[in-house]
């Protein structure tokens, strides 16, 4: 499963979502105008992320349940 290439895009896009997760957790954390410039931003940018790697994953499971 590590070697086909829709897994690691998947994994990848996953890791993503993570990431703006903890930099919109961590502008929520500090607070100030650096929160009031990218918190809402990067929930939106969180949200567009996890619709991407939702899909990914739906499509991961129909390859795979098809193969």
């Amino acid at each position: 499963m590590r070697d086909d290439p829709l897994f690691i895009v998947m994994a990848v896009a996953m890791f993503a979502v993570v990431g703006v997760l903890m930099f919109g957790i961590g502008s929520f954390a500090k607070g100030g105008k650096f929160s009031q410039k990218w918190s809402n931003k990067a929930m939106q940018w969180r949200v567009a992320a996890q619709f991407i790697a939702v899909l990914l994953i739906m499509l991961f499971a129909y390859v795979r349940s098809k193969s």
